[in-house]
């Protein structure tokens, strides 16, 4: 919780006047909870993710004891000389899939290599874009069945999984390099766009392992006799 002033929530409902039957705030996302200060923060998806905090009214507290970062929660607000209050929470219990991947992120740095095995591989199933970055450090973990694990995961994983692959292309370790060589050709056609988005801004060097990553996997860059129309990259 800031300690900062609360920032003004965002206008929502109808513009003037007290809101005596209160309006119900929607978030995916509880932020953090502060009983003692009697405050909530909470994400507001539906406005960009902006972050707003809610003073909660006395009858509230009990509830709010009940509610943890990460839940997403119903919250009924009301207007009370002039000061918005959360006057209840219906709590919606996290995705019990995020909340597996939260689990499965930690035991990825786990020192015991059969629980760090087990997430690598879990996390391939769950699909969790936030696997991606961590399942690419494990791909130098000491224990090849974790690193193996991490490969087949980030295959799983598909496009989502190149932009974090491809600086691997220029990789000192042949080992690493040529893992990052190998998903991305069994990713295939996802990581095509990937790939070539990448062309605008690589180096010599970059460019020139892309451009026989993507030659290997059928793809070429378009020529400039190519009709304009066509996209980058197309199949040769």
């Amino acid at each position: 919780m800031a300690d900062d002033t609360p920032m003004n929530l965002i206008q929502i409902g109808l513009k003037g006047g007290e809101k005596k039957d209160g309006f119900n705030l929607v978030t995916e996302l509880v932020v953090a909870v502060n009983p003692e200060a009697k405050q909530i923060e909470v994400e507001l998806l539906a406005y960009d993710g902006k972050t707003v905090v809610l003073d909660v009214a006395e009858e509230a507290l009990e509830d709010l004891k009940k509610i943890k970062a990460g839940d997403g929660a119903t919250i009924r607000v009301v207007e009370e000389d002039g000061k918005r209050l959360a006057k209840s929470f219906k709590i919606r219990a996290k995705d019990p899939n995020a909340a597996r991947a939260d689990a499965m992120l930690l035991d990825l740095k786990d020192p015991h290599w059969l629980n760090r095995k087990y997430a690598a591989e879990v996390l391939g199933e769950l699909k969790d874009q936030r696997a991606v970055d961590p399942l690419v450090g494990a791909l130098t973990d000491e224990v090849g069945d974790v690193r193996q694990r991490a490969y087949d995961s980030l295959i799983k994983l598909g496009g989502i999984s190149a932009p974090s692959l491809i600086p691997l292309l220029v990789s000192e370790e042949d080992d690493i390099r040529q893992a990052a060589i190998e998903i991305l050709r069994k990713i295939g056609k996802p990581a095509v766009e990937p790939l070539a988005t990448a062309l605008t801004d690589a180096d010599d060097r970059l460019k020139t392992r892309i451009l026989k990553v993507l030659d290997r996997m059928g793809y070429k860059p378009k020529t400039k006799s190519a009709d304009a129309k066509a996209e980058l990259p197309r199949l040769a």
